[in-house]
């Protein structure tokens, strides 16, 4: 499955800067539309100077972001937005590997809280 970071046309301006960095996801796409989303991302890991790993730069545009959208097209493909270098600031190092660690264990309660059958 490819990901992809995607913003909502309406946080578009023009020249294709994003206005609102904080309000990106990631999406997973299916015949030009939104297949799965996640929640917001996380400025500690994608809009931060002293955390490149994960630096998120630019994003495809969708009418909404909400499962079943339509994603834009121009004529190279997918149409993308760019975010503007004011967005990224100095927020410290980040221990991605204790953060995947806490990620998995709150995955795995969630899970076991759930009921035989129930949907995941």
């Amino acid at each position: 499955m490819l990901v992809h970071h995607c913003v909502e046309a309406s946080n578009v301006a023009s020249k294709s800067q994003i206005i609102d960095s904080s309000k990106i996801r990631h999406v997973s796409l299916k015949a030009g539309r939104i297949e799965a989303m996640s929640g917001f991302i996380d400025p500690a890991t994608h809009l931060n100077l002293d955390y490149g790993m994960h630096k998120v730069s630019r994003c495809i545009i969708a009418e909404k972001l909400e499962k079943g959208a339509k994603v834009e097209y121009c004529t190279e493909g997918l149409r993308f937005a760019v975010v503007s270098q004011t967005a990224f600031k100095h927020l410290g190092s980040v221990d991605y590997t204790k953060r995947l660690s806490e990620m998995r264990e709150s995955v795995k309660k969630i899970r076991e809280s759930q009921k035989p059958g129930e949907k995941r």
